[in-house]
């Protein structure tokens, strides 16, 4: 069954060295800061070549490596999906070459941080990894990854699930919690007084967003592209410090994100985004805040795509903690919502007869990233991704120069507002 899959390997193998490195050397600049704090940061893994073969009872991966991969594998239920961990890895091959088919419904990697990638492999139903091993190309051309993967029953991988350990890294000594806490970014020059914003690029690393329409452009540069303009706008006023929850191709956790803006002290917290809708046809700018019900069906729709990111990365599914029923805690939230509103609506006069919105463009939803019970917080859909002119806009430089001083606009009015009231 797997007989393609060696003659597209040994294809593969003869390959020519010195396009590999030039591949190395340029994704290598692309993907990593020239600082990065670890030797496998410095000098990611390229993986060069891939390619899937089987059925829906069994399948295989090969993803071909410039040098030996040390690799982790986990299985995680509702849904199933198995996680396959990495050193820093810059991903060179073309995505169609590993579509998903047979047991993969969905097949996603990426960066998670400086020093890790991920792949995440969502199944079709319960799969185990009858093999998962490294084996040295026959060419001397680096390594190749082979994972084969048949199906079991519920049974056996809930087993699979509850027996493994996730602190078992074969490529790494760090464990999830230390991953969740390191690095949090803080904003540069912050002086007491000082009014203190988080701009959030929504998706990054493994986790692409939507992808555009005409340019395949994905939403987490575009969003990535957004923020920076707006924290470098709003630094250059007086009493303002903003700063990025993420500052380059990064994977961050909803809860990471609004972690990362109350342990700075954030007064604000700004969550960039554009969308994908089916209907085309649909352009223009939003603004979200947080409900328990959703305003609509587009809002709700929306909510429940972005609350999927964490299980896009390959995530635990970890039970949200109670909250203690405390009146001052549900006084603290109402008072945050309405400070959200105020924010929400500042932004929709500063965009009048400016920039094109949506009908009804103030829209609420149970937006995760959202949640921070003492941050006033809004998601902007800056235009959709999914409509030909609106991604024109959104890949100018000169639109985000232009959104990005309507938004300062917004920030300083509502600043304004809540001195005036003693805030």
């Amino acid at each position: 069954m797997f007989k393609r899959a060696r003659i597209a390997a040994k294809s593969a193998a003869r390959r020519s060295t010195f396009a590999r490195r030039v591949l190395v050397a340029l994704l290598a600049a692309s993907l990593l800061p020239a600082a990065a704090s670890s030797v496998e940061a410095r000098d990611p893994l390229l993986a060069y070549g891939a390619r899937i073969v089987g059925d829906d009872a069994r399948t295989r991966i090969v993803i071909d490596f410039d040098r030996e991969p040390r690799f982790s594998v986990h299985y995680i239920a509702n849904p199933e999906r198995i996680v396959v961990d990495l050193p820093a890895t810059a991903f060179g091959f073309p995505a169609k070459d590993l579509a998903a088919r047979g047991l993969f419904k969905d097949i996603r990697y990426g960066k998670m941080d400086e020093e890790s990638a991920r792949i995440v492999l969502t199944t079709a139903g319960p799969v185990k990894l009858a093999l998962a091993k490294v084996q040295a190309d026959e060419a001397g051309n680096g390594h190749r990854l082979v994972l084969d993967a048949e199906m079991i029953d519920k049974k056996a991988f809930a087993e699979l699930v509850k027996t493994q350990s996730w602190n078992d890294r074969a490529w790494s000594n760090r464990t999830e919690a230390a991953q969740t806490t390191s690095a949090i970014p803080a904003p540069q020059k912050a002086a007491p007084g000082d009014f203190v914003i988080a701009v959030d690029a929504g998706h990054g690393g493994i986790d692409t967003g939507a992808i555009g329409v005409d340019t395949k452009t994905e939403e987490k540069q575009v969003t990535l592209a957004f923020a920076k303009a707006l924290t470098d706008r709003l630094n250059k006023e007086p009493g303002i410090k903003a700063f990025l929850t993420r500052e380059d191709d990064e994977f961050l956790s909803l809860s990471q994100r609004v972690l990362i803006a109350r342990q700075n002290h954030a007064g604000l917290f700004i969550s960039l985004h554009a969308d994908t809708l089916k209907q085309k046809d649909i352009r223009g700018a939003t603004v979200y805040t947080i409900s328990d019900k959703a305003s609509d069906k587009l809002a709700a729709d929306l909510a429940e795509r972005e609350n999927l990111s964490d299980q896009i990365a390959g995530k635990e599914t970890v039970a949200e903690p109670p909250e203690v029923a405390d009146i001052l805690l549900d006084l603290t939230r109402r008072e945050t919502q309405a400070f959200s509103i105020s924010l929400a609506e500042s932004v929709l006069n500063s965009f009048k007869d400016q920039v094109g919105t949506i009908n009804n463009p103030h829209r609420h939803a149970g937006f995760r990233v959202l949640q921070a019970p003492d941050v006033p917080s809004i998601l902007l859909e800056i235009g959709f991704l999914s409509n030909a002119e609106d991604e024109k806009l959104l890949l100018d430089e000169a639109w985000r120069g232009k959104i990005a001083g309507l938004l300062t606009d917004a920030v300083k009015r509502y600043r304004a507002a809540v001195m005036a009231n003693g805030g």
